[in-house]
C-alpha cells in the first residue's frame, strides 16, 4: 500500500524537475525576444516622433511576418523530440535540417514579397505622410533579417526537441545586448538614423542565427547526420506545419477582432485595451514556457513507445498549468494599483481598464489549462485536431465579440468574450487529450 504513493511521488517529482529544467530557460528566451522592439523603440524615439511612428508601423508588420511561421518551432519540435525518444539521434538532427531548409525557403519568398511591396504594405497599415517614408526604409531593410529569424525559429525547435533550452537563453540574450550596442553605435555614432536601427538588427539576427547553425551542424556532424537539402524531408516539414499555420492565423484573427471592435468603442477603451492586452501578452509568456516544455516532454515519451508516460506528464503539467494560472490572476488582481498608472495617468482609461483587468486575472487558471494542452498536443503532433479546433473557436469567438458595440456594451464585455474564447479552446483541448487518440507512439505520427 505505501509502495504505490512513494512510486507515484517520485514519479510527480521527476516530470517536475524535466518541467523546470526545460520551461525556466524557455521562459527567459521568450521574454528576451520581445526586448529587441522595446530597445529599438527607445534609441528611436529619441531621433523624433515620425521615426517612433514609422519604426511601430513597420515592427508591426514583420512582427506578423516572422509570428505567422512560428510553426517552424513548434513542429520542428514535436518531430526532432520523437526522433530523440525513439533513440535515434541522426534522424532527429536530419528532421530539424530540414526544418531550417524549409525556414530559408520561406524566407526568400517573404522578402521577394515585401522589398517590392513595403510602400504599399506601409500605407495599408495606414502611416501618416510624415512617418511612412521611415516605415518603408526601416522594413525594407529589416526583411533582410526575416531569413535570420525563421532559421532561429526552426533550429530554436530542433534544440528544444533534443531538450536543450539553455542554449536559446543564452543566443537571446546575445542577441539583445548585440542588437542594443549596434543600434546606439550605427543610430548616432554613424548617424544613420532609423536605417542604422534597422541595419543593427538585421546584423544581430543574423549574428543569431550563424550560432544556431553552428551548434546544429556540430551536432550532424558528430552523429553523421546529411546537412544537405532532402526535397522529401522538407516537404515534410511543410506539411507538419501546415495545421499549425493555420491555428496561427486563427488566433492572429481572433487578437486582430478583439483590436477592431475595441477601437469601435472609443478612444478610452482602445488605450485601455491596448494596455491589457500587453499585460495578457505578458502573462502568456509564462505559460507558453510551460507548453515548450510540453512539446519536447511529451513528443519523447511518444517516440519512445511510453504512452503511459506521456499521459502522465500530461497530467502534472496540467496541474502545473492551473498552479501558474492562479498566482498569476492573484498577481494581476494584487498589482493593479501599481501597473495601471505605469501606462496611463488619465482617470477614464484607469476606470475603463479595471473591470476588464479582473476578468483577465479571474481567466488565467483556464488560461493555464489552454496553453499546456496546446502544447502536449503540438509535442504529439496533433496539429490538424489543433487547426480545427482553433476555427471552430474563432467561429465562436467572431459574432460574440462583433455584437459588443451594437450592444453597446463596453471593454468588459469584449474581454468577456475573449474569456469565452479561451473557455472554448479549453473545452476543445480537454475533449482531445481526453480521448487519448493523440496518443500516437513511434519515432513519426
Amino acid at each position: 500500500m505505501t509502495q504505490a504513493p512513494a512510486a507515484t511521488r517520485a514519479t510527480r517529482r521527476q516530470h517536475d524537475r524535466e518541467i523546470v529544467m526545460l520551461a525556466v530557460p524557455a521562459f527567459g528566451a521568450l521574454v528576451a525576444e520581445p526586448l529587441f522592439v522595446m530597445a529599438d523603440s527607445a534609441i528611436v524615439g529619441h531621433l523624433g516622433t515620425a521615426q517612433l511612428a514609422g519604426l511601430g508601423v513597420a515592427s508591426a508588420l514583420l512582427t506578423t511576418a516572422v509570428s505567422v511561421f512560428v510553426f517552424l518551432a513548434y513542429a520542428t519540435t514535436a518531430a526532432v523530440a520523437r526522433r530523440v525518444g525513439a533513440g535515434d539521434l541522426q534522424a532527429a538532427i536530419r528532421q530539424g535540417m530540414d526544418g531550417i531548409w524549409l525556414a530559408l525557403l520561406i524566407g526568400a519568398t517573404v522578402i521577394a514579397v515585401v522589398l517590392p511591396s513595403a510602400p504599399a504594405l506601409v500605407d495599408l497599415f495606414g502611416a501618416s505622410d510624415t512617418a511612412a517614408p521611415f516605415a518603408t526604409t526601416y522594413l525594407r531593410i529589416s526583411s533582410i533579417g526575416i531569413p535570420a529569424m525563421l532559421i532561429v525559429l526552426a533550429a530554436t525547435g530542433v534544440l528544444r526537441g533534443l531538450q536543450n533550452t539553455k542554449t536559446p537563453l543564452y543566443v537571446a540574450i546575445s542577441g539583445f545586448v548585440a542588437n542594443g550596442a549596434l543600434n546606439v553605435g550605427l543610430v548616432y555614432g554613424a548617424d544613420l538614423g532609423i536605417a542604422g536601427s534597422a541595419w543593427g538588427t538585421v546584423i544581430a539576427q543574423w549574428g543569431m542565427a550563424a550560432v544556431y547553425l553552428v551548434v546544429v551542424v556540430r551536432g550532424a556532424r558528430r552523429h553523421g547526420a546529411s546537412l544537405s537539402p532532402d526535397a522529401s524531408g522538407i516537404r515534410a516539414s511543410a506539411q507538419a506545419g501546415a495545421p499549425l499555420l493555420v491555428r496561427t492565423l486563427s488566433l492572429r484573427a481572433i487578437l486582430l477582432i478583439a483590436t477592431a471592435v475595441a477601437a469601435r468603442l472609443g478612444d478610452a477603451d482602445i488605450a485601455a485595451h491596448q494596455i491589457i492586452l500587453s499585460l495578457w501578452s505578458l502573462l502568456a509568456f509564462a505559460l507558453d514556457a510551460i507548453a515548450i516544455a510540453g512539446q519536447a516532454i511529451i513528443g519523447r515519451y511518444l517516440g519512445a513507445d511510453d504512452p503511459q508516460g506521456a499521459r502522465a506528464a500530461c497530467r502534472r503539467m496540467v496541474q502545473w498549468g492551473i498552479a501558474i494560472g492562479v498566482v498569476l490572476g492573484l498577481l494581476v488582481i494584487l498589482s493593479r494599483p501599481l501597473f495601471l498608472p505605469l501606462f496611463t495617468s488619465d482617470p477614464t482609461v484607469k476606470d475603463t481598464a479595471l473591470p476588464a483587468l479582473i476578468m483577465v486575472a479571474l481567466s488565467q487558471p483556464i488560461c493555464g489549462v489552454v496553453f499546456v494542452l496546446d502544447g502536449v498536443l503540438m509535442g504529439a503532433g496533433d496539429g490538424p485536431y489543433l487547426a480545427g479546433a482553433m476555427v471552430v473557436t474563432l467561429a465562436v469567438f467572431a459574432p460574440v465579440a462583433l455584437l459588443v458595440p451594437t450592444l453597446g456594451a463596453g471593454l468588459t464585455a469584449l474581454w468577456g468574450a475573449m474569456t469565452l474564447m479561451m473557455t472554448v479552446r479549453m473545452l476543445t483541448l480537454l475533449l482531445r487529450a481526453r480521448s487519448g487518440r493523440w496518443v500516437v507512439t513511434g519515432a513519426t505520427r
